[in-house]
C-alpha cells in the first residue's frame, strides 16, 4: 500500500503549495483512492501535477466528513474525473451525486470504510499483508473511536492523518507507524514520544506499508 499526502498545512515537497486542508492518495490493491479534497481545487491539482498524478487514473473519492478544508477541491477535481464519490450520511456536499455511507463497508477487496462514527465522519481503513492502515481526515469521531472500529477488520499498524486535539497518547502505543498531519495540535509530544514510530507528513509525503 502506498499513500502519498497532496494536500497538508505544510509542505514535505517544497515543490508544492501547503495550504489548511487535507487530501492523501492511497493506491492498494489494485485501486487508486482519493481521500478527502483539501480545501482549494486549484492547489490541490496543481499539487496532483507536480506529484505527476493524474485525476484519470484515480477510481474513486471518500471524503471523511463535511468541512471546507476536506470537501473544497471536490469540484474543481471532479469536473476534470467524474468517479465514485462516497460520503458518510451527514455530509450535504455533492449529496445528489454520491453514494452515501451510514455503516462499516467494503469500497474495493480490503478497502474499507469504518462508517460514519458519531455521525460525523467516516475513516478509510486498508487491509495489507503488514497489517491495517488508517487513514483519517480529523479524527472528530476520536482517534480511538476510530481505532476500535478499524481493529475489526484487523490489527491497526498505520495511522495517518488529523488528529485534532487529540492527546491519549498511550492509545497509539501498539501501532508501528504515526503520520500526524494537518489539524493535529500535539505533533510534536508525537514525535517525542514515539521517536521511532513517527512519520512527519506534508503535502508530498509518501508512505509505504
Amino acid at each position: 500500500m502506498r499513500a502519498t499526502i497532496i494536500y497538508d498545512n505544510t509542505a514535505w515537497d517544497k515543490r508544492l503549495t501547503p495550504d489548511w486542508g487535507f487530501a492523501c492518495l492511497v493506491e492498494a490493491h489494485g485501486r487508486k483512492v482519493l481521500f478527502d479534497t483539501g480545501a482549494k481545487g486549484h492547489i490541490l491539482m496543481a499539487n496532483m501535477q507536480q506529484l505527476s498524478i493524474e485525476p484519470a487514473d484515480i477510481d474513486a473519492v471518500v471524503i471523511s466528513h463535511d468541512h471546507w478544508d476536506h470537501t473544497g477541491g471536490m469540484d474543481a477535481f471532479l469536473a476534470d474525473r467524474p468517479v465514485d464519490l462516497y460520503i458518510p450520511a451527514s455530509c450535504r456536499t455533492m449529496r445528489d451525486q454520491a453514494i452515501v455511507i451510514h455503516d462499516s463497508a467494503e469500497i474495493y477487496d480490503n478497502i474499507f470504510s469504518t462508517g460514519e462514527l458519531r455521525r460525523i465522519e467516516q475513516s478509510l481503513v486498508v487491509k495489507t499483508d503488514n497489517g491495517v492502515v488508517v487513514i483519517a481526515g480529523c479524527s472528530h469521531a476520536g482517534v480511538t473511536t476510530i481505532l476500535t472500529e478499524a481493529r475489526e477488520i484487523a490489527p491497526v499498524t498505520t495511522l495517518i492523518g488529523g488528529l485534532h486535539g487529540f492527546s491519549d497518547f498511550p492509545a497509539l502505543a501498539g501501532l508501528t507507524r504515526i503520520c500526524p498531519t494537518h489539524c493535529t495540535r500535539h505533533i510534536q509530544e508525537i514525535k517525542n514520544i514515539f521517536p521511532e514510530k513517527y512519520i512527519a507528513g506534508g503535502a508530498g509525503r509518501v508512505i509505504e506499508v
